[in-house]
């Protein structure tokens, strides 16, 4: 018998992890041909959210903790969680309800069909109209500046087969981008369609820094676009700055007693490049910083304790494969 695994982060989600546990066992108990473990890495949490899992835990072998040291952030910590998986297929999904574990029959049923990744799309989205256009927005831009086809309103939730999960890991990415990792793959792959409902319980996590952190993630990782525009606009500015120099020197030649440039073209020239090489500026650090995440290859996560785990003495394959990586 194959069997499937679950990986759920989260975060202070004491309100949805048993709601969330319920329904995926109900899921893999109507399919009934798989053994499946549900593994939830917390970040420590500060609520009643590792209390509950134990709970759950103690009555149901299936369910499998890690608990962090401390919070490892929301890229980081769930690629930890996906490297101590044992199954043949992998499943990402989140805490928080928006990924409908009702879909699992489906994603199983592609996986059957030969797919290697089962990817499921947001068709709509029940959360804040502005909130799900920017998003849509942001996805059609990474798409457009990527060097490869990315996967538009696609989050992560979806099912990869075991040698997908190996190629993830073989990436050995401390700050890895998984959604562009998945594109980078191009294993065939099936997109399932469904409605993201709303949150009903909680308050996300996700604040300005870490939505940003994500979105330039997900261009730096996968796009060059961003230097070269830096290479163009200097050009660009060089050849206006010409232009305009030149025509003002002809124009003071011809008007040389009553043109009088004054101070406010050049004040608002200067603030223009300035603003323009502070920017630029940001986008170079962007590259740098990626670069210095690299070569810090720090782990994903620090544990501090893990449950029904009955592998505890096997070298997790993330370690494994991360320690194969040259220096």
């Amino acid at each position: 018998m194959k069997s499937i695994s679950v990986v759920t982060a989260c975060f202070n989600e004491e309100e949805n992890v048993e709601e969330l546990y319920r329904r995926v066992r109900d899921q893999f108990q109507a399919l009934g041909r798989y053994r499946y473990e549900h593994i939830f890495i917390d970040n420590a949490s500060t609520d009643r959210t590792v209390a509950v899992l134990k709970r759950l835990a103690a009555a149901d072998r299936n369910v499998k903790i890690i608990v962090n040291a401390r919070n490892f952030g929301s890229i980081r910590s769930p690629m930890h969680a996906v490297g101590q998986a044992r199954g043949d297929a992998i499943i990402g999904i989140v805490a928080d309800l928006q990924d409908p574990p009702e879909m699992i029959p489906d994603l199983v049923a592609a996986w059957e069909e030969g797919f290697a990744m089962v990817l499921c799309v947001k068709r709509s989205s029940a959360e804040n109209p502005l909130i799900y256009r920017l998003r849509r927005r942001y996805y059609r831009l990474v798409n457009q500046l990527s060097s490869l086809e990315t996967f538009e309103n696609f989050t992560g939730f979806g099912l990869y087969d075991r040698k997908v999960i190996d190629h993830v890991i073989a990436f050995g990415d401390p700050y890895p981008y998984f959604r562009g990792m998945i594109a980078e793959i191009g294993l065939p792959h099936k997109k399932l369609y469904y409605d993201q409902p709303i949150r009903v319980r909680g308050i996300t996590k996700n604040n300005f820094y870490t939505l940003y952190d994500m979105a330039v993630l997900g261009i730096v990782n996968h796009s060059k676009v961003p230097l070269r525009l830096a290479t163009f606009a200097g050009f660009g500015g060089a050849l206006l700055s010409f232009f305009v120099g030149t025509l003002y020197l002809f124009y003071k030649l011809l008007f040389w007693n009553s043109f009088s440039v004054g101070q406010a073209p050049m004040i608002i020239g200067l603030s223009f490049t300035a603003s323009l090489q502070l920017f630029f500026l940001g986008i170079l650090g962007e590259y740098i910083g990626a670069i210095h995440t690299q070569l810090q290859r720090r782990p994903y996560a620090i544990e501090r304790e893990r449950v029904n785990f009955e592998y505890d003495a096997d070298v997790p394959l993330l370690a494994a494969a991360m320690s194969r990586q040259p220096a």
